[in-house]
């Protein structure tokens, strides 16, 4: 129960308000334990009562029924009011926190988490598998010592009324223990294989709504209708083997539980006709006995509730217990001011242990201020290595240095606030353009960001939009063309102000509108500051200080464009292919 342990360090900061909601939810349940015994004195002392009045009856009936509904309606309520009030609290507040928790552990893990991990399954982690623990709180932490607390006060009550009738009642207990413990025991890998079959249709549905497109132009509905009902049929076999465990089990536990009833029903039906025992007695009895193994039967209930949240629980800590590959390391400095100078030095990497080598032996230097493009055929390992600059991956042998220090050296917040960045497919937010812009720097003011537009050529069609700055851009941007993302995404950028900036293939997928606009922006951005671009289209870069030419994980040629010209070798050939001479 590992799981459990590690979910109570997220409840020790309430424990406070469980305890007062434990002791309000005892109060709650202890009152209507009143109504068994009121049942026997009416019965016993005022009904069947001998040498009482009608009037005398009369009057001890009304003032008992008074002082019940002075319990029940004046009484009650409020306490009843204040026990969910907070047990909702507590439980949401634990959520809360376990999802804050959940989300800054997400932003930690390195890309190559993202890279093996299906959207879809994370999300139902932190949604759905955190929601089902919310069940553990409300069943766990009250309801089932509710429960107990309910059963041991009617054990003492039933005593005190009778111990031979009291021990027939709880005969049937020993068989219900051992059922419990049986049918439980396997319901939780059960639960747990339907948990993570859900988490596969979740997954599967967030990838083909996001790429609703692709399905429609390719008239792909009945392939993937049929990859679903696959997937969906998997969910169905598991919900329907858990079903079938936990209806076998409600089954045993309840015949159990119905046991004890007759057997309370046959021997107090004895004790009565022998004069051993009275009618209110026998009556208060079997209405104490509804209240003895009501809290038993929701005790199964609340087995297969917490079978379900601990399952839910072991998903969500194994989502808390991913490594991070990427991390500071302890005493890691500050990176302020950078100049910009960047160097690669004998350079190794692979995205697996033991995988294919994507960079070897990569030996660069790039000083501040100089615009350096790094060009070659796709696969080359052009991407991998802007990715090692702002460590979005950690390079296996040699190191990466900005001003002659390791990035790993230095925090990652630091380093990355040097570095800005501008891919082919910038991501936008499903937020206001203004929101997107200010992730360059949340508290920039209005000024700051209108500026940044302008520099970025975002202005004038951002004030043609609905709603200006506040027009919401729809989910990855959606509602913008190309260019126009490109272009907020290049003011996320100018607001940043980075000194080290780095262009991913950022205007290759643009008509030559867009693209000449971008291109006087980016030209713009990079004028005095360290500048690394990723071209596919070799016109663009002929300006650029240093151009390296990168295959097969190799630097294979550096210089000028005059100079790789004049060697005819691989940057020729590249040149020579693209017809640009």
């Amino acid at each position: 129960m590992d799981s459990i342990k590690r979910y109570m360090r997220f409840v020790k900061p309430y424990r406070w308000l469980l305890i007062m909601t434990l002791f309000i939810g005892i109060v709650k349940f202890a009152i209507p334990l009143f109504l068994p015994w009121l049942v026997q004195v009416i019965l016993d002392d005022i009904l069947l009562g001998k040498g009482l009045s009608v009037e005398e009856k009369t009057r001890q009936l009304f003032m008992w029924i008074g002082i019940s509904l002075v319990l029940f309606f004046v009484v009650r309520p409020p306490i009843e009011y204040y026990r969910q009030y907070f047990a909702q609290n507590l439980s949401n507040n634990i959520l809360f926190d376990i999802r804050k928790g959940l989300y800054g552990h997400l932003q930690k893990l390195s890309l190559k988490y993202y890279a093996n991990t299906r959207a879809g399954e994370v999300i139902s982690r932190v949604i759905n598998d955190v929601e089902q623990t919310k069940s553990f709180v409300m069943t766990g932490l009250m309801n089932l010592w509710l429960d107990l607390a309910t059963i041991v006060i009617v054990i003492a009550i039933m005593f005190s009324m009778d111990v031979k009738l009291t021990i027939v009642s709880l005969i049937a207990l020993p068989f219900y223990a051992f059922s419990v413990k049986y049918f439980f025991g396997r319901l939780r890998s059960l639960t747990r294989a339907r948990s993570q079959a859900l988490a596969g249709v979740q997954s599967y549905l967030h990838e083909r709504v996001t790429g609703m497109s692709i399905i429609k132009s390719f008239t792909l509905e009945r392939h993937e209708q049929a990859i679903f009902d696959e997937t969906n049929g998997e969910f169905l076999n598991k919900a329907l083997d858990h079903s079938r465990w936990n209806a076998k089990s409600f089954a045993v536990v309840n015949t159990i539980t119905d046991i004890a009833p007759l057997l309370v029903i046959a021997y107090a039906g004895y004790q009565v006709i022998h004069g051993e025992l009275t009618i209110g007695v026998m009556v208060a009895f079997y209405a104490y006995i509804e209240r003895l193994y009501g809290p038993l039967r929701r005790l199964v209930s609340s087995s297969t509730t917490l079978t379900q949240s601990i399952a839910s629980m072991d998903r969500m800590f194994e989502l808390m217990d991913e490594q991070y590959d990427v991390e500071d390391k302890p005493g890691a400095l500050e990176l302020t001011d950078a100049k910009g100078k960047l160097a690669f030095q004998n350079v190794a990497f692979q995205y697996e242990k033991d995988g294919k080598t994507v960079l070897d032996n990569v030996d660069f230097t790039i000083e501040p201020g100089q615009t350096a493009a790094f060009v070659g055929m796709s696969g080359g390992g052009k991407s991998t290595i802007v990715s090692l600059i702002p460590r979005f991956y950690d390079a296996g042998e040699g190191a990466v240095k900005i001003d002659d220090k390791n990035v790993k050296d230095v925090t990652l917040r630091s380093l990355r606030s040097q570095i800005g960045i501008v891919l082919q497919d910038n991501i936008l937010f499903s937020d206001s353009v203004k929101q997107n812009i200010l992730m360059g720097k949340p508290d920039a003011t209005e000024e700051e960001m209108i500026a940044a537009a302008k520099a970025a050529n975002a202005h004038d069609f951002i004030m043609s939009l609905p709603e200006g700055y506040d027009t919401k851009v729809g989910e990855r941007g959606v509602k913008l063309s190309g260019g126009q993302k490109q272009r907020v995404a290049i003011a996320r950028v100018f607001l940043k102000n980075p000194p080290i900036l780095v262009l991913d293939e950022a205007t290759s997928a643009l008509d030559l509108e867009s693209e000449a606009l971008i291109q006087e922006s980016l030209d713009r951005l990079a004028h005095d500051r360290t500048t690394i671009i990723i071209a596919h289209r070799l016109s663009t870069i002929t300006h650029a200080d240093k151009i390296f030419v990168i295959e097969h994980g190799r630097v294979v040629e550096e210089g000028t464009h005059a100079e790789l010209m004049q060697k005819q070798g691989a940057y020729y050939q590249l040149f020579q292919i693209q017809k640009l001479d």
